[in-house]
């Protein structure tokens, strides 16, 4: 196995992107939804990449591209339709130490993009190596149809009572029996049909705790 999958926290680091088309668009898009502090760097913005830019969730600069825009920067994304250009975004951040992602270029690239299922907090990554993004689509396709909303619902639920039952009685094989006995018992399917008393008749009977669902409900 090539890659060494992980899941950054980029909430707050400077991830600089260079382009301003299309795909830096999508790139971007993901970044700011992670909280990363993102840097455009292109003459030209899509329509979208330019209202991301009033809204103040993007800084751009308005430039040709030039090594000095990826000082500090975590990560750095090369998403122009220029080759020599990507050539010397890859060149330049192996040279500073900054890891670097031309898009659709693997043998550029310190790491790759997966294409991704989220469900709120739950993230499912799916990777082909670079091999083929078409692949890698049509697998999160299915998984988007398999996992649905449900699963957001249901690890928002688990993670609030994951402090109660954890600091409560018994050692950690009786935490994961409880936590097993929620998913036997049907939690699950009791939030797909949006029936709360049960889900919290439940989750009670197991656990002894009390939970609001009044959020779930939204």
């Amino acid at each position: 196995m090539r890659y060494y999958p992980l899941y950054f926290d980029l909430k707050g680091r400077t991830c600089v992107v260079v382009g301003g088309g299309a795909v830096a668009e999508r790139k971007a898009a993901r970044l700011v939804e992670c909280g990363a502090d993102t840097v455009v760097v292109s003459e030209d913005l899509t329509p979208e990449l330019a209202s991301m830019e009033r809204e103040g969730k993007i800084r751009r600069f308005p430039d040709v591209y030039r090594p000095k825009y990826l000082e500090d920067a975590f990560i750095v994304i090369g998403a122009t339709d220029r080759d020599e250009v990507n050539e010397r975004v890859f060149a330049d951040a192996r040279r500073l130490g900054i890891l670097v992602n031309v898009v659709d270029d693997p043998a550029r690239c310190d790491f790759i993009v997966p294409s991704v299922v989220t469900r709120d907090d739950l993230v499912i990554a799916v990777s082909t190596g670079g091999k083929s993004p078409l692949l890698a689509r049509r697998i999160r396709e299915e998984l988007e149809a398999w996992y649905g909303p449900e699963y957001g619902t249901l690890l928002s639920l688990l993670g609030r009572l994951r402090g109660a039952i954890v600091q409560g009685q018994g050692d950690s094989d009786d935490h994961r029996k409880k936590f097993e006995s929620l998913l036997d018992a049907g939690l699950l399917e009791y939030i797909r049909k949006g029936d709360w008393n049960k889900v919290r008749e439940l989750i009670h009977a197991v656990t002894g705790e009390e939970v609001d669902t009044a959020e779930c409900k939204k």
